[in-house]
């Protein structure tokens, strides 16, 4: 489970953008958006795919 503490004196709205940030981070949003409708067998291995080439140029881009 995520969680922010939020520092004496510091603003909400702060607090909530280093939350978005964390979650962001984590993929929590992109999780809740895929599973918020069906995703057809085509989506699923677009998705797939897009996320192997990422992985794959981190992997390039890190390991000379």
């Amino acid at each position: 489970m995520t969680e922010v503490i939020v520092r004496r004196g510091e603003p909400v709205d702060r607090a909530l953008k280093r939350l978005k940030s964390k979650l962001d981070a984590e993929g929590i949003l992109d999780e809740v958006r895929r599973l918020r409708a069906f995703e057809t067998p085509s989506q699923k291995h677009r998705r797939k795919a897009r996320a192997n080439a990422k992985r794959g140029r981190i992997k390039f881009r890190f390991n000379p």
